[in-house]
């Protein structure tokens, strides 16, 4: 089994109601915050502009790029994409087409590819693309989550999704189990417990459990206050085979990760 390098995705929003603030900036803020990210040990920077937290509604595609299309311009002007892998946070076909044609590199697709107009975009650029699992919709996707068996099914999932993908000539691919995507707990318990046997599809598995609420039903606290858990999550899915993590605290995790390594490599 392959063994991949660790890479740490920075997480930045394009949209008020990204549910940390902290993640949140505007076009002004762009390059400095990039700048910060790249700095800290980001070697992914995953950018949105459509909220995806519980309860969240979708948006129009039209304003979704609307909200981007100054952020991305400005990532390809200033050649951020040469210092830094970007990828984009989005199911929409005409959002994706932009910001591939930008310096963008990853489609983080938390729909995992429903949409064979997504498929084709991402064909036509050779992107990687991160197929998600989620039940439901953002909309929807806490009312009472139902598994036969969670482990099971999301691999049955990724079965079906890998052989799509394959059909449209996407090869590329990395798999998100989608932690807090349509389960509770003890879904996303078992998740993170069982995380190693989705190895066996060859592809790099993507964990972000940055700063959820399944923390706060473990601990109780604000989002503020749920770095701990979060590295503990990241931690301990880097021991079961995950490679590339989600987060919103770069360097934090950046050191975190190293001394992990260290320890590992002694």
């Amino acid at each position: 089994m392959k063994n991949y390098k660790i890479k740490i995705m920075g997480v930045l929003n394009a949209n008020e109601d990204s549910f940390f603030k902290s993640s949140r900036f505007d076009s002004k803020e762009a390059s400095s915050k990039i700048e910060s990210m790249i700095e800290n040990g980001a070697n992914i920077i995953d950018i949105g502009a459509v909220s995806s937290r519980p309860g969240s509604i979708a948006v129009d595609e039209k304003i979704e790029l609307e909200r981007l299309k100054n952020i991305v311009d400005i990532i390809y002007d200033e050649k951020y994409f040469e210092k830094v892998d970007f990828s984009i946070d989005s199911y929409s076909p005409l959002v994706i087409n932009y910001v591939l044609n930008k310096g963008f590199k990853i489609v983080n697709d938390i729909t995992g590819l429903q949409d064979d107009e997504v498929c084709k975009v991402c064909s036509k650029y050779d992107a990687q693309v991160v197929i998600m699992h989620m039940q439901n919709n953002p909309s929807n996707m806490q009312e009472k989550p139902l598994y036969k068996d969670i482990v099971l099914d999301i691999d049955n999932f990724f079965d079906k999704q890998i052989k799509k993908a394959k059909k449209f000539g996407i090869n590329d691919i990395v798999l998100d189990v989608g932690i807090g995507f349509g389960k509770n707990l003890e879904h996303n318990l078992m998740l993170l417990k069982n995380l190693d046997y989705f190895k066996h599809f060859g592809y790099e598995l993507l964990i972000g459990a940055s700063r959820k609420s399944m923390i706060d039903m473990i601990s109780p606290s604000t989002i503020e206050n749920r770095l701990a858990g979060t590295l503990a999550i990241h931690l301990e899915s880097i021991r079961n085979g995950a490679s590339i993590i989600r987060c919103h605290d770069v360097y934090e995790h950046n050191q975190a990760i190293k001394v992990q390594e260290a320890i590992n490599n002694i």
